[in-house]
């Protein structure tokens, strides 16, 4: 198990409740072999350069404990949603 920290930003425009059930699917990949250590929400910011159009993210900043094939599962799902602009996930140093 490794110490991970993952960095999520989402669509801005997408409800809440959306949201909610797509970061709750990335939790449930995550608690399925590892552990959770620390959600930080924060919220709906702007982007450091634009994005496909998009000038606004809502971020989201998780700790967590896992194995590398959890980090490949996130990776991959995190790829292929569109409701995620961007995604970046690193190992934390011992």
């Amino acid at each position: 198990m490794r110490k991970y920290e993952a960095v999520f930003i989402f669509m801005a425009s997408l409800e809440e409740e959306k949201r909610n059930q797509l970061f709750d699917r990335l939790k449930g990949i995550i608690e399925k072999d590892g552990t959770i250590s620390n959600v930080d929400e924060w919220g709906n910011r702007k982007l450091a350069y634009e994005i496909n159009d998009l000038t606004e993210g809502y971020y989201i900043i998780v700790n967590f404990e896992s194995t590398p094939e959890v980090v490949d599962e996130v990776d991959r799902i995190s790829k292929i949603t569109d409701s995620i602009i961007r995604h970046m996930i690193i190992r934390e140093e011992k």
